[in-house]
């Protein structure tokens, strides 16, 4: 245990005094949150104020047309052509030019003349309010009142509730996406730290330095005290990411709280309105407008991550991710030892990464079908079980089943051990020849 020790020390130190490997180490986290914080911040909706002049020569939509927070609407009965000339020494944005027949017999169009391009949001939001009310307008050249045809359209939300084996229930309505990504980031986990181990056997061995080393400690040794010493690295580095991202995420949180505050406000109010006099708060005309829905989805994502138990989340994932990483290192440890050079071992390595490629396409299949048949037979078996049950976890998973996927995980990872051992002590000191898979079943039996 002692020679043990000393190949687990000096792996760390190896890593942790690595140039690229500290740097990577704190870099990551920064990359991370700030694509989070850029995707964050490009979502938010950007106050980049319109100041456009209307001309209706429907006269359908005068008055009626309105703009919100960022678009200000000036209604005027002048003729294009003298708009166009005062427009560059103005100080409106756009000049919104309706045509059509009158009383809504024939379709209006529209055309949008602009300084600067007004963007795709100012484009559909024009668009939507535009036919609102030319629909009205039919309906009402119908005799149909719109606020009756408005009622009918109230929306319904499905709270997702699961009945567990005790028949108690537990809240499920958690966002899949959020799932799926834990799966991929076990995946890239699994496969970034075990392919370390693969890459750290094939230097030694290729600079010879492996046949120094285990005339002091015997293979076995050597290959498991590889094998801790990169996952105690890789514990440290992703407990220092953590640490890292949840400071990074104070920080911009505290930086975008204001304007999500001011959203969840106003968004309130809305949803208060909406909530006592539904579909008639619109056709009221009250403080309802597009935005409503997006900043709808937007809370409801917020409010569905704060349900998921990210400490229980967390706690899982490391066990799975130890017991993952163990399984496929030991593999990538006694292909690395098998062969010469890294293109020799792509014939070695196909197999080792198509039952992670199925775990990934399982984690997308838990999206759409997260109780089917596969899913749950791919959260037993030890190839696939880290990614799949990790992507399970956040939907709600029996404990009973998570303690059976890690015990048979923890089981399976002593048996590739074992086999891959057999294949180290003889192929760390095979060079010269290519391996075939037929050689490596004559390791395995070698005494």
């Amino acid at each position: 245990m002692s020679k043990i020790g000393l190949i687990v020390g000096r792996e760390i130190k190896s890593k942790i005094t690595n140039k690229t490997f500290i740097i990577m180490t704190f870099l990551t986290p920064l990359i991370m949150i700030g694509a989070m914080a850029m995707i964050f911040w490009t979502a938010m909706p950007e106050k980049i104020d319109q100041k456009v002049l209307v001309i209706d020569n429907t006269h359908m939509f005068e008055q009626i047309l309105r703009g919100n927070d960022f678009i200000s609407l000036t209604f005027t009965n002048d003729k294009i052509e003298t708009a166009q000339e005062k427009f560059q020494k103005s100080d409106y944005t756009s000049i919104l030019y309706i045509l059509g027949g009158a009383e809504g017999t024939i379709i209006p169009t529209a055309r949008l003349f602009y300084k600067k391009n007004p963007g795709l949001a100012f484009q559909t939001y024009i668009k939507n309010e535009l036919e609102r009310i030319f629909y009205e307008q039919k309906l009402k050249a119908n005799n149909i009142d719109p606020v009756v045809i408005a009622n009918a359209h109230q929306p319904m939300q499905i709270t997702m509730t699961k009945v567990d084996e005790n028949g108690s229930v537990k809240n499920s309505d958690e966002i899949q996406f959020f799932s799926f990504g834990m799966g991929l980031l076990m995946m890239m986990f699994i496969l970034i730290y075990g392919m370390m181990v693969f890459r750290s056997v094939m230097e030694e061995k290729t600079n010879r330095i492996v046949e120094v080393i285990v005339s002091s400690v015997k293979p076995f040794e050597l290959m498991i005290g590889k094998i801790i010493g990169i996952a105690i690295v890789g514990i440290a580095q992703f407990t220092v990411t953590v640490i890292i991202s949840s400071v990074l995420g104070i920080v911009l949180s505290g930086i975008f709280l204001k304007d999500i505050n001011n959203l969840k406000t106003k968004f309130d109010n809305q949803k208060q309105i909406v909530n006592k006099l539904g579909s008639n708060a619109g056709a009221a005309n009250l403080a309802i407008d597009d935005s409503f829905h997006d900043n709808k989805k937007m809370f409801d994502v917020i409010d569905k991550l704060n349900k998921i138990n990210l400490f229980e989340v967390g706690l899982y994932f490391v066990l799975f991710f130890i017991g993952g990483y163990l399984f496929y290192s030991s593999l990538l440890a006694a292909i690395g030892s098998a062969v010469d050079s890294e293109a020799d071992s792509q014939q070695f390595m196909f197999p080792v990464m198509v039952p992670l490629m199925i775990g990934y396409f399982l984690a997308i299949k838990i999206m759409i079908s997260p109780e089917s048949n596969s899913v749950i037979i791919g959260s037993f078996i030890p190839f696939t079980s880290p990614i799949v049950m990790m992507a399970r976890i956040p939907l709600g998973v029996p404990t009973w089943e998570v303690l059976t996927s890690l015990v048979i995980l923890y089981i399976s990872f002593g048996l590739t051990t074992w086999m891959a051992a057999k294949i180290y002590r003889t192929g760390i000191l095979m060079y010269g020849k290519k391996t075939s898979w037929r050689e490596i079943g004559k390791w395995l039996f070698y005494k």
